[in-house]
């Protein structure tokens, strides 16, 4: 199973969006056509890659949008970039989103006591190659560190692509600790503070900031798979979302989207152009430092 994207608008501006292929040629959502499972016997998911390593431009599955392509966030009408949170560029991993997940706003979590944010489930691949966006790769959990984003539970997937070289020597989230010391103490630090310059307050943790290791990190995706299959039938109110999909709901589904469908939701966006400069306010990005 493979996937391929299409560019259409301009890149850093507010029309670019990237659009979603399988390898029949046929548009589909991000979000709801791609399976979860890139091979359930193993517990290997798909990752949606939105951000690549060391960039800062906020990337994401637009959720609320017909056939959710990825585009830029947006905030009072501007572009949004996350800060370099010193001494990092950048995201400090491939950063993405399981599909067919969601973290379901009416459910009260257990463990946070925090209702979800009503986003896929996110996911920060460490592997060795800097990915392109939109790259559709398959990944082994190794754990998950469950963030507090203003009162809302967003639970923070580390992962490794399958074919990277280290996989075999990845298993758990303790190896990530021994093979790749200070990333996760550099993981939580970035979550932390990476909305300070928006002038927002830091983020919280459950847990006290402690990973949790690959076994709750899959109940918790497949807990997440649970309320996105309630969501895709129906079973939940879709609010804002957009639901709609080419691969997934019957014919007789109001979800359903025919392939005339999606040709023409592309079609109203503009072709691919020229890429524009990107604005002083993303290229002179503020570091962070760490108080003390």
């Amino acid at each position: 199973m493979s996937f391929t994207v299409e560019e259409r608008g301009n890149p850093n501006t507010l029309s670019y969006r990237l659009f979603f292929k399988n390898s029949d040629g046929k548009y589909v959502s991000p979000f709801h056509d791609i399976p979860m499972y890139a091979d359930e016997s193993q517990n290997i998911f798909h990752v949606v890659v939105e951000v690549p390593r060391w960039t800062n431009s906020k990337m994401e599955i637009a959720t609320k949008d017909p056939l959710n392509p990825i585009k830029q966030d947006v905030k009072k009408g501007n572009l949004r970039y996350v800060a370099n949170v010193f001494p990092h560029k950048g995201y400090i991993w491939n950063y993405g989103a399981i599909p067919q997940t969601w973290e379901d706003p009416g459910h009260k979590d257990g463990d946070t006591g925090c209702c979800g944010d009503n986003d896929p489930i996110d996911v920060c691949e460490i592997g060795t190659k800097v990915c392109s966006r939109g790259e559709v790769i398959k990944v082994k959990v190794l754990g998950v560190l469950a963030m507090i984003d203003e009162g809302e539970t967003d639970w923070k997937v580390m992962a490794i692509n399958v074919e990277d070289p280290e996989a075999k020597d990845l298993n758990d989230i303790s190896d990530i600790q021994r093979l790749k010391p200070g990333y996760l103490e550099a993981t939580v630090d970035w979550f932390r503070r990476y909305k300070v310059p928006d002038g927002k307050p830091e983020n919280q943790f459950a847990f006290n900031g402690a990973f949790k290791d690959k076994d709750f990190a899959i109940e918790t995706i497949k807990s997440t798979h649970g309320f996105w299959k309630a969501l895709i039938s129906e079973k939940t109110n879709a609010g804002g979302l957009n639901c709609k999909n080419t691969c997934v709901s019957a014919g007789d589904s109001p979800f359903c989207c025919s392939t005339d469908e999606a040709k023409a939701v592309v079609g109203r966006t503009s072709p691919c152009g020229t890429e524009d400069h990107i604005p002083c306010s993303g290229q002179s990005i503020p570091l962070l430092f760490r108080n003390g």
